[in-house]
């Protein structure tokens, strides 16, 4: 019954939106359409004012050239900012160095997902000091069932971790955890294993 009463309400409403449609349609085909906004004219040759204001730039001046030619700059001590330079230099070299060994240093994965249907790319190594989400995920979950055994020491010598890192991995991350809350009341619907 709810089906037809709100069928028919929306007959009525096209019935009120198509009353007079083709009138409306005429009345607004025949209005008569917006002027365009009109063009800005083009300028025309350049005038001979400013033929003269591009001379009087072009001109050298006497007297600022001999103020130009006054100014005097002074620099002292080059061999000192040659030497801050070159320490500069050697000190950003060594830093690259330093960071182009740590990325040599990898280390094999110890646990891995099957990439076949997942499309990932298939890791054989990491760097030191990081984890894959699988490893971490592994980690984390044995920290849990075992603290004792796993202790943030031998996770951090197992994965060749930063031991103030992995401290703070295990503090601040959790892996998921399911928790079935019972009912307050016994009365509530519960399911049934089957």
């Amino acid at each position: 019954m709810l089906g037809i009463i709100s069928n028919m309400g929306a007959r009525v409403a096209r019935l009120f939106r198509n009353v007079n449609l083709e009138n409306r349609v005429h009345r607004e085909i025949s209005k008569e359409k917006p002027r365009a906004a009109p063009r800005h004219e083009p300028t025309g040759p350049p005038s001979a004012g400013s033929t003269e204001e591009a001379d009087t730039v072009n001109q050298k001046s006497d007297p600022l050239l001999a103020n130009l030619q006054s100014v005097f700059v002074q620099s002292t001590d080059p061999a000192a900012a040659a030497a801050a330079a070159s320490a500069a230099a050697a000190a950003a070299e060594a830093s690259k160095t330093v960071a182009v060994s740590k990325e040599m240093e990898r280390r094999p994965l110890k646990y891995s997902l099957p990439v076949d249907g997942y499309g990932l790319a298939e890791l054989t190594d990491v760097p030191k000091g990081k984890l894959t989400i699988t490893e971490a995920l592994k980690a984390l979950g044995s920290h849990q069932q075992q603290p004792q055994a796993w202790t943030p020491e031998k996770i951090a010598q197992d994965y060749s971790l930063d031991l103030k890192d992995t401290k703070a991995l295990l503090e601040f991350f959790i892996p998921f955890q399911i928790q079935i809350i019972p009912p307050k009341t016994d009365s509530a619907k519960q399911i049934k294993a089957s």
